[in-house]
Formats: C-alpha cells, structure tokens, sequence
C-alpha cells in the first residue's frame, strides 16, 4: 500500500509537494482506512483532489505514472537513452536545467520501504532504498553519482551487480535483474501493483489483453456484466470478435509499460475487431426480444465501466493502486460516488486496494462519503506558476460541516477567480 508520495521539480511541482495516504487520529468512516498488523499504521484507501482548471492536479497522476515508468522502463534502456518521462518545472532558469526528485514511502510483502530517485533526461543524480526491519529504517543501497554505498552485508554482491548498471538505468531495477532479493520486492511493487486510468472510453492494452484472454472471459464477463448492472445500465451479454494482426512498436510499448506478460507480447497478436452488447427488450404487447448494439454505438458511461471494468477487477484481486485522472468525465455522479465505495467495502476491496483520483465534481464533497484527511487541494500560484498540494485537513472542519458549500464559497482555495466577461468586447 501507498503511505506517501513526494515530488519536487516535476511539471508544475517547483517545490517539494509531499502527499500523504496515511490517516489522521480522527475515528469517522472507520471502514476508508486500513490498519497494518506489523505496523500499526492507518492507511488510506482512497484520496480525492480538488483544484481549477490548470491548478496542476492533473501533474499528481502524472508525476505518479512518470517515475512508475522509470523504474518499469529502466532494464530496457540502451546506453546513451534519454529519460523522457522528466519534465522539470519550466518558468525557471534554475530549474529547467536541476533533476526532477520522486520518493515513495510504501508498504509490501510485510515490510516498508522508502524509495526515491533524482533523474533529468540523461541520467539519474541519486538513488536509494531503505527497508525497516525495526523502528528504524536501514540502507539497503544509496547512489550519488557513480558512488555506492551497500548494506554492509551484501557489499560483494552489489558492488558485483553495479558494474552491470548504466548511468540512464535504476539501480533498483538493475539489482532485481541479477537476482537481488531485498530489491526484489520493492521492483516488483513498481512493476505490477500500481495502474493508472488517464480516462476516455477507449480500451486500453491492459483490458484488450483482458478480454482476449480465453482463461479470463467468464469471471471477466460475470464481472463486467455486474459492474454494468450495479450502476443501472442493463446489458444482458456481449460478444467479441476477435482477429490476427501485426504487433507494432507502439503498442509492444504500451504493453510493456503495463506489464503484460513476455510471453504475450508476440510479432503478431489477435485484436478485438467488434464488440456487441445485448439488449434485452421488451416490447408493448409482452414479447422480449434481444437487439445487439455495437460497442461504438452506446453511451460515453457505458464505454467507459466497460474500457475499465478489467482494470478495476484486477485492481481488487490483486490490492493494487489505482490512480485516475478526472474520475468523473462521462460518468454520472452517482457512478463515480458508486466506484468510490466499493473501495471503502471490505467485502469488495478484500485485497486492500487504494483509488488516488482528482475531480472537479463537488457532489462528492461530503464528509459522509470521506474523511477530512481523504480530501486535498491543488493550487497554483498564478505569479510563479507553482502547484501547491493541501489536505482538507489543515483547515479546522467541524465533522457536522457542508464541506461542499465551504469549497464552492473559496473557504478552501483551489478554486478558479471566474471574472464576468465585462471586459471581453473592450478594445
């Protein structure tokens, strides 16, 4: 599980944003948190951003995917790649040219973990993984520059494994290659327990793969068609048709960043030609009769539960990280507010997974829904062009509060100044 999150010169992240999954002392809506047995910390399961237009909320899921795609990406590099996923703080002379910094605190396989990186698109500045065996956290490698420095116990090992690793690759990734095994676990956290939605209604490689997947179409189908009849959208079946094509570049890409395995990702692959859904109907004289309805042809909510119903399937299964970019678009409040409790239903989420998303729609702001420490803000700086991330936390709210009115009324902040338009036609 997620603890925290921090980033600093990355996008609109001048300075250092730290963002935090843990609870606060407060016992409200006691079923949004989960508690570690070998910690005793209380772990947030899902996170609500708020900002205007252009505020940089959108840059939290972003800075989130770009340093996961570093680490996924980094044993693929060739000498000399550039690092594309940095992108430093641009309205500075100082900063464009100093290396963006990521650190995640998080907690897997019984044990914590804090992990960061500084990296500009040449290559990586420093590096380092502790793990806390105890109350205190212990080294297992730090990286500045060209030095090292190793858990005195496995020095031999890892002054071995640091001869294989290139300047434009993570450590981390390098040593999970050569069969590390206090790497092993972190990387794999990286690799494949953390997912992220950037929205539209089109399928993506992962749920491709999902419903191409002969093993996985009936607990997908039963799924989906419970997802889809949970928010009042009735489909009675689908169908798929499927085809063989070339696999290009692109897309081998994609797969890859999404860790999809190997062995899947061929020079040729079958890909969905249609999808049909079914409509049971009936009609003014008693018959029911079923109609199919091309995919393309359904509405944006539809589309949408079905791009991301194997993402969410796998998300619970497995207690993954889910982040989502604009959680709302093209679906009712009442779909969203839907998704967001079944993470918070322990019956449902029995894996423990987390749901990071940002969101213009206020109808979520209710702290029957949340807690206060579930809610943050996103601010820019108009002078500067800096994002400033808060929580709902920092601001005494009584548990009794219409937080929505108060976030509509500028109490808050991270709301847009809209001017009346007056000046618009003035020369």
């Amino acid at each position: 599980m997620l603890i925290q999150f921090s980033v600093k010169n990355y996008k609109s992240f001048k300075e250092e944003q730290v963002f935090s999954m843990e609870a606060g002392t407060g016992d409200e809506n006691i079923e949004n948190i989960v508690t570690l047995n070998e910690t005793n910390e209380r772990i947030l399961k899902t996170t609500a951003l708020y900002g205007a237009n252009a505020s940089g909320k959108t840059n939290l899921i972003s800075a989130f995917s770009a340093a996961i795609m570093m680490v996924r990406l980094s044993n693929n590099r060739q000498p000399g790649e550039k690092l594309m996923q940095m992108e430093p703080f641009a309205f500075d002379d100082k900063t464009k040219v100093e290396p963006c910094e990521f650190e995640f605190i998080f907690y897997t396989n019984n044990s914590k973990y804090v992990y960061g990186f500084k990296a500009d698109k040449n290559k990586i500045h420093e590096e380092y993984l502790y793990q806390y065996f105890s109350a205190k956290a212990t080294r297992i490698f730090e990286r500045t520059g060209e030095e090292y420095k190793f858990l005195q116990s496995d020095e031999g090992k890892l002054n071995s494994i640091k001869s294989q690793n290139l300047e434009n690759k993570l450590f981390l990734a390098t040593a999970t290659t050569w069969n590390y095994d206090k790497t092993r676990a972190p990387y794999l956290w990286f690799a494949e327990m953390i997912d992220t939605y950037i929205g539209g209604n089109e399928l993506n490689p992962f749920s491709i793969e999902a419903y191409n997947n002969d093993d996985e179409n009936e607990s997908l189908k039963k799924f989906t068609l419970k997802l889809l009849e949970e928010a009042d959208i009735v489909i009675k079946d689908y169908n798929i048709e499927i085809e063989e094509a070339e696999m290009d570049a692109n897309m081998i890409m994609q797969l890859r960043s999404m860790n999809v395995p190997p062995h899947v990702i061929t020079p040729k692959t079958t890909i969905i030609k249609s999808i049909t859904m079914s409509h049971e109907i009936t009609s003014e004289n008693g018959e029911t009769k079923v109609y199919n309805l091309d995919l393309a042809n359904e509405s944006s909510g539809t589309k949408i539960i079905f791009a991301m119903a194997p993402l969410l399937k796998n998300v619970f299964e497995r207690g993954k990280i889910f982040g989502i970019d604009e959680i709302e678009r093209s679906l009712h409040p009442s779909l969203v507010e839907m998704i967001i409790k079944f993470f918070h239903n322990s019956e449902i989420n029995k894996g423990n997974a987390q749901l990071i998303f940002n969101t213009h729609d206020t109808n979520l702001l209710s702290l029957d829904l949340f807690r206060r420490d579930q809610i943050w803000f996103a601010e820019k700086d108009p002078k500067k062009g800096a994002t400033e991330l808060y929580p709902l936390d920092d601001f005494s709210v009584r548990k009794t509060e219409n937080i929505q009115k108060g976030y509509l009324n500028g109490r808050y902040g991270a709301i847009p100044f809209v001017a009346t338009g007056d000046s618009l036609w003035q020369e």
